[in-house]
């Protein structure tokens, strides 16, 4: 089964159990890193482009169901209710 990630004005809805709020994603990022180093060799991650991501299973964490997981559209009022990072805000 494959599912998408879900547009500004999109959510996924678990339809077993209506969970719309807690997921466990599985996926594959290709992204080119800056990584910025220490001298002691430590680093940071200071820029990611991502290349290519694949959503590969998204699992509801209320119910575990794998296959029952949905993209629906969100209501008119929440539509762009989205942080800069694809996480819902409150």
């Amino acid at each position: 089964m494959s599912i998408s990630v879900p547009s500004d004005t999109q959510r996924w809805r678990c339809a077993q159990c209506g969970n719309l709020t807690r997921f466990d994603v599985t996926r594959s990022v290709r992204s080119r890193d800056y990584l910025h180093f220490d001298l002691s060799g430590a680093y940071d991650v200071e820029e990611r482009e991502v290349l290519a991501e694949t959503i590969e299973q998204v699992r509801c964490r209320w119910c575990n169901a794998v296959d029952s997981v949905e993209v629906v559209d969100r209501p008119a009022g929440e539509a762009g209710r989205v942080a800069g990072n694809g996480t819902e805000r409150a």
